[in-house]
């Protein structure tokens, strides 16, 4: 018996296909996995078609479909169906972009609008890299994914994160820049030479270029330490020490005789070296914020600020110096279009807590003083604590280290180089597939033995995507980047030699996401993941869960991947669509626009701040690829003690925290406080509004709100606005006493 396949060719019929594509239906369907379902299906349709003639696929499908509804397998056979869509999809379409491309083009896409926070999609350059994406994202899906990945990842099982960049064989997720190898050794930026700069602000700009050239050659974030700066300040120092006695000897006509003339001719040099470094900043700070890469947007960077990173005591001061005139000016602020001061998006801060400034009698605390000033009013800095990175960051050689995240929060896992040393600058990312943990939990029916069994599937269909993330990067020549792979971002390669050494055996990281922790635990234990028993303890045992596959898969293949807390801006709300469209709304699981971020308390429970990061903690300490906690704090303005008491708690008691403020601006009539979020009575919709004079109009107002790690300034989709909206305050602006 024959049947006729879609290109019209003829096939000895098989029912062993049937049955293989049932079964692969349930994998992804119910997740509840019934072969002899499977098989008598199978065996039912050959008897039924035995006499047919003319048979083809696609009667054969139908009766497939139909079956499964019959037999009570709703869920498997959308999946079933789902299936079929995408391989149709894959063998026939040849041209499935144009109405993608058009949406965007006419500006009248609420995705697009609100796809990302820190892309303004009414661009050309964004319109430009959105373009490209949509291009990309097709070839991924008809040529490059395979169909169960490209199945789950649709339906919201699981997420391969920037999908619109992989049909590019060549780009990867996020960077940890070795800038002290590009200053010092110089470095070669489109073809022409840059040697070691003679100053400060020379420095400063030469790491623009860099931000920006390695902006435009990944999708990810990006950091770098103001450490690699520092020894150039003594650089402009003695510069400006030559200068300076030049015109001293001009003026009076002998060197400097005794103290008071040396305290002044000191007192010119140290005036003259405060301008070059707040020239420097200043170059750092608005070249970041007014750069356009060709990823249609500003730099996603970060800039780390370690004190004990230093290697000596005058580079020590030097870099407080530098560091404090980062924290200055951001208070400060840059102008938007108006002249007002606001809040920018980038770059992100990173400031380690160390005993050399967390305590009053710390040397460098008027830096921490001026930290929680710029917290309170700019959302910025984050906090990564020195103390609490030594105990987790062991490296092989039995050491703790404290080294900066990549942009907002992807963290690599401890390596020791060739030499014997532990090595951080110049490593990356991979890239990243999230696994929706709430999908698996209801679809389980809160049956812990059929929950393990899906979360073998599951975890295992995450691995395959993370395998063709790293095949998709092998064999890639260095010359396709040579800001990254030759001349000192992240190797020092030969021109033709291929990246490959570099993804294998700890040298980058490649990250297993993961969503909705809260959701998952709640549904299988009725229980937050906060209550200290039961729904903790499960927590922490799905977190574990999922390290130890990680393990697994590292020791076997020689590739480092990490467990990783992801951000899911947008993802939040596909999530939770797909959650709600799979298996209705259900009370507390599925009754919101958005799910929530990694291991995080949901926004709406009342905790308060000093709770939640110790319970959040625990979590994080199982979330070595990256994760950071946050707290959600009023105007501190005029009580940054309670600021510096978080601050001190979070030294204490977990790696990396943020501080979520509010800072917003009316256009139209200059209310500087919050703009609210109400829901508009025609449309529905959550809106922004000033309540000082009822603005609705997003391009005449100023809102600035912690998106997953970064600040966000271009508005969000649904499903983040009202995760937003719903945020509840953790902490009042009344003193910490330690008992409550």
């Amino acid at each position: 018996m024959n049947i006729i396949k879609r290109d019209c060719s003829e096939a000895i019929f098989n029912k062993e296909k049937i049955y293989e594509a049932i079964m692969k239906a349930m994998t992804f369907g119910s997740g509840i996995i019934k072969p002899e379902i499977a098989r008598n299906i199978a065996s039912e349709i050959e008897s039924e078609v035995r006499n047919v003639n003319d048979l083809d696929i696609y009667m054969v499908e139908a009766m497939v479909f139909e079956k499964l509804i019959a037999k009570g397998e709703i869920l498997t056979a959308k999946s079933y169906e789902g299936y079929r869509r995408v391989r149709e999809f894959q063998r026939d379409v040849k041209n499935s972009t144009d109405e993608s491309i058009m949406e965007l083009l006419e500006h009248n896409s609420e995705y697009w609008n609100e796809e990302n926070s820190n892309k303004n999609a009414m661009l050309v350059t964004t319109q430009r890299d959105y373009m490209a994406g949509i291009e990309s994202e097709d070839i991924s899906k008809r040529m490059l994914l395979t169909p169960d990945i490209i199945q789950a990842h649709e339906e919201g099982i699981i997420h391969f994160h920037d999908i619109d960049y992989f049909g590019q064989r060549t780009l990867h997720n996020c960077d940890l820049i070795n800038l002290e190898d590009m200053l010092q050794n110089g470095t070669v930026i489109s073809n022409v030479m840059i040697e070691k700069p003679h100053s400060f602000s020379t420095a400063c700009n030469v790491a623009t270029q860099i931000i920006a050239q390695v902006a435009s050659s990944q999708y990810g974030g990006q950091s770098i330490s103001l450490t690699h700066l520092a020894p150039f300040v003594e650089v402009s120092r003695k510069k400006i020490k030559e200068q300076v006695l030049s015109e001293y000897i001009k003026f009076t006509g002998q060197e400097p005789q005794n103290k008071s003339d040396y305290d002044k001719y000191m007192s010119i040099v140290n005036k003259r070296l405060k301008d070059e470094i707040n020239k420097g900043v200043q170059t750092i700070q608005y070249q970041v914020v007014t750069l356009m890469t060709t990823n249609g947007q500003a730099p996603f960077l970060s800039v780390f600020m370690y004190l004990g990173e230093a290697k000596d005591e005058q580079t020590k001061a030097d870099l407080a110096l530098i560091i404090e005139e980062v924290l200055r000016q951001r208070i400060q602020g840059v102008k938007n279009e108006k002249g007002v001061w606001v809040t920018p998006a980038f770059p992100k801060l990173l400031y380690v807590l160390e005993e050399d400034n967390v305590h009053e009698d710390s040397k460098y605390f008027y830096l921490t003083k001026l930290a929680a000033e710029c917290s309170a009013k700019r959302l910025v800095p984050d906090y990564i604590s020195e103390k609490k990175m030594l105990e987790y960051k062991i490296d092989k050689n039995g050491n703790g280290n404290c080294y900066p995240c990549m942009g907002c929060r992807s963290f690599l896992t401890p390596y020791i180089n060739e030499k014997g040393e532990p090595q951080y600058y110049g490593r990356f990312n991979q890239g990243v597939v999230t696994i929706n943990l709430p999908d698996i939990a209801l679809s389980s029916n809160k049956d812990m033995d059929t929950f393990w069994k899906l979360f073998e599937t599951r975890t295992e269909l995450c691995h395959k995507a993370l395998q063709l993330r790293h095949k998709r990067l092998e064999g890639t020549p260095s010359d396709v980047a040579p800001i990254l792979w030759q001349h000192g971002a992240l190797a020092r390669l030969k021109k033709g030699e291929p990246i490959d050494k570099l993804l294998h055996n700890g040298y980058s990281t490649i990250s297993l996401g993961y969503a909705g922790l809260y959701e998952c635990v709640k549904y299988m234990t009725g229980n937050s993941h906060t209550d200290g028993g039961v729904g903790e303890a499960f927590g922490l045992k799905v977190m574990q869960a999922l390290n130890d596959k990680c393990t697994q898969w590292k020791e076997a293949e020689h590739i480092d991947y990490s467990l990783y807390g992801s951000p899911i801006e947008s993802t939040t709300y596909k999530f939770a669509k797909c959650l709600k469209k799979r298996f209705g709304e259900i009370e507390g699981i599925t009754d919101r626009n958005y799910i929530t971020n990694s291991y995080h308390v949901p926004v709406f429970e009342e905790i308060n701040a000093f709770d939640k990061l110790e319970i959040e903690a625990k979590f994080q300490k199982l979330s070595p690829g990256g994760a950071i906690s946050y707290v959600e704090i009023p105007n501190m303005n005029d009580n940054l003690q309670v600021v510096i008491q978080l601050m001190q708690f979070i030294y204490n008691n977990i790696m990396y925290a943020e501080l979520n403020s509010k800072s917003d601006y009316c256009m139209v009539c200059g209310y500087d406080k919050e703009i609210k979020i109400i829901t508009d009575k025609t449309s529905g919709k959550l809106i922004w509004e000033c309540p000082n004079c009822g603005n609705r109009d997003q391009n005449k107002m100023s809102v600035a709100r912690r998106t997953c790690g970064y600040i966000g300034t271009n508005f969000w989709n649904q499903g983040r606005t009202q995760e937003i909206q719903e945020r509840v305050l953790h902490i009042d602006d009344k003193a910490y006493d330690g008992d409550s």
